[in-house]
């Protein structure tokens, strides 16, 4: 191979090629496995948020019997057909100028020409041998690092419950860093997502033990329609506004910025359809954390405390332990179920 050549080209230049026959997106070194409609849906959404995806790896020579320029898709064969199956309304995707998916087709004369114009990265492999291809086709498709169960989900799904997690997640990566409540290091192996992902669950069905089972079985069963979306947007949006109100001292400098309890604070607030007093709010996160760190031995304190402590100290993410933080700290905060 004598060298990776890489060009910006846009959609329609690729679609040319491609009616042209000057394209092969299935050479015979490609699998055989087909996206999803949720996965298809998740690449072309992406182009349209103008997020980055994957450079498309094509060998490019000439046929010297025929004369012809040959282009083969090395890598990006399941991108390629999502973008040229999306053009002919196979499918519907999310648009952010459209509350729901739409096709191809629903997109106004504006909409269709900046996606045709979108640059892909390509890099051409120029005049590379079959075991040239071969090489970089196995390069290209190794995975050395271990995954965990959050990043097993966001490659395994890509449908509406994964794009709405990862969207609700990213939206608030600012407030994770200045509550403290997530590092650098716990954002950028996705626990923040995992962590929305549940606080959802349980918004929905009620407070549960922590299962990576029923997240796992939330995104499956989520991927080709998540109904509920925009409600829960809604509910995301004013319980993180209620926290946001409250200053950094409120939960940064207390316990609340441990993940069980700023979990329990959570499901609190959403429960709350209401304004709340500010004020009276990060009076009574203070107090719950001068209450749990004060200096009295534990057989000297009441009993409730001590529920309190040991839910706050012990296996943290049981039904148990999430139902006691959670009475407590309502009695405490003053507030109620809705």
């Amino acid at each position: 191979m004598k060298r990776v050549d890489y060009e910006k080209v846009v959609i329609k230049e690729l679609l040319d090629d491609y009616e042209r026959k000057e394209l092969d997106i299935n050479p015979w070194y490609q699998r055989r496995s087909v996206w999803t409609r949720p996965q298809k849906a998740y690449l072309i959404n992406s182009i349209l948020e103008q997020m980055p995806i994957p450079s498309i790896f094509i060998r490019h020579y000439l046929n010297i019997e025929s004369e012809k320029s040959v282009k083969e898709v090395v890598d990006g064969q399941q991108r390629i057909r999502s973008i040229f199956e999306y053009v002919a309304d196979d499918f519907s995707a999310r648009h952010p100028n459209h509350r729901n998916r739409v096709k191809y087709s629903q997109l106004s004369r504006t909409e269709r020409a900046d996606f045709l114009m979108t640059n892909l990265s390509i890099g051409y492999l120029i005049e590379a041998s079959d075991s040239d291809v071969i090489e970089v086709f196995g390069r290209l498709n190794s995975v050395a690092k271990t995954l965990n169960a959050q990043e097993k989900r966001n490659a395994k799904y890509s449908g509406e419950a994964k794009q709405f997690f990862l969207k609700e997640a990213a939206k608030r990566v600012a407030l994770w860093r200045e509550l403290r409540i997530f590092t650098a290091n716990d954002i950028a192996r996705m626990a923040e997502v995992e962590f929305v992902s549940e606080l959802v669950l349980n918004m929905l069905s009620g407070l549960s033990t922590h299962s990576q089972a029923k997240i796992n079985y939330f995104y499956r069963d989520h991927d080709e329609e998540f109904e509920e979306q925009n409600e829960l947007g809604t509910r995301l949006e004013d319980m993180f506004a209620k926290i946001a109100s409250v200053g950094p001292r409120g939960i940064r400098d207390t316990i609340f910025s441990r993940i069980p309890l700023f979990f329990t604070l959570c499901i609190i607030l959403d429960s709350i359809r209401a304004d709340i007093d500010t004020a009276r709010l990060e009076h009574g996160l203070v107090t719950i954390d001068q209450i749990y760190n004060r200096d009295v031995r534990i057989d000297e304190r009441e009993h409730s405390e001590v529920e309190f402590l040991i839910a706050c100290t012990s296996t943290t993410q049981g039904i148990s332990q999430r139902q006691i933080r959670d009475r407590y700290a309502r009695e405490k905060l003053g507030l109620s179920s809705a």
